[in-house]
């Protein structure tokens, strides 16, 4: 079933008017037809509305609301995800799994030893595919919210905005030793708080970095006895959260 977002303004009582790039995809890709049925997010409240089809006007879709399911799609806790600047284009696949699995946004950091350089306008660019990307993917995961891609940071600027935005913050570094606390603290996150995830690119934290993550407040933990690659560490915690907040 298609999944779009909308905004509470192209609301007009049980009517959803859409209209822009939407339009084309649900009438000429899609093909739906007058009472086929919709999912819509509105206004990130996390609930998800179901609209029927009524008509195509010339450059807008109309629908009637059938009826909303009140069930939370979002995680219980909130996840911000700062990304070491990866090779190539793999952060376009953190960037669309990470939305998949439940982060709520997504900080790329320029990091010692990230290979990948962006001056300002290649970060403006890079960003606004990322968000793209994150609007996809937030679609295809019937997500509440469109995940929030921002521009590339700094590592410092990384870590006073985690100190600023989260409640619980952790870098997972492979010279960590496993001595069992990482699942007790992150099992102790209740709902409603938020989270900080720093992953290092290909080449890992300089040891500096991992030094001034500690001294902010931000916990090195070990994600096990294998080292996992840029694009997988992420993703392997936020499966983790996934076990912790919703499963288990």
């Amino acid at each position: 079933m298609l999944h779009l977002f909308a905004d509470p303004s192209d609301l007009q009582d049980d009517l959803l008017r859409i209209t822009g790039p939407e339009v084309n995809h649900i009438r000429n890709v899609m093909r739906l037809k007058p009472g086929e049925e919709i999912s819509v997010s509105i206004g990130g409240d996390g609930r998800e509305y179901r609209y029927g089809i009524e008509e195509y006007e010339e450059d807008a879709v109309v629908c009637r609301l059938r009826f909303v399911k009140e069930h939370e799609v979002e995680l219980p806790v909130k996840v911000l995800l700062f990304q070491g600047l990866p090779k190539s284009d793999k952060m376009d696949l953190i960037v669309q799994k990470a939305v998949e699995l439940g982060a709520a946004e997504i900080i790329p950091v320029s990091m010692e030893r990230c290979v990948v350089k962006l001056d300002a306008e290649k970060a403006a660019k890079k960003s606004a595919r990322w968000q793209t990307i994150a609007e996809s993917a937030a679609s295809q995961s019937r997500r509440g919210i469109v995940p929030k891609v921002t521009l590339p940071m700094s590592m410092k600027e990384a870590v006073e905005y985690a100190r600023q935005q989260t409640d619980f913050r952790v870098i997972p570094y492979e010279l960590q030793e496993d001595d069992g606390s990482t699942k007790g603290y992150l099992e102790s996150m209740k709902p409603g708080q938020s989270v900080s995830i720093f992953i290092g690119p290909e080449g890992g934290f300089a040891p500096e970095e991992v030094e001034l993550a500690r001294e902010a407040g931000i916990r090195p933990i070990s994600l096990g006895r294998r080292i996992l690659r840029t694009e997988t560490a992420g993703l392997a915690i936020l499966s983790w959260l996934i076990y912790i907040l919703e499963i288990h």
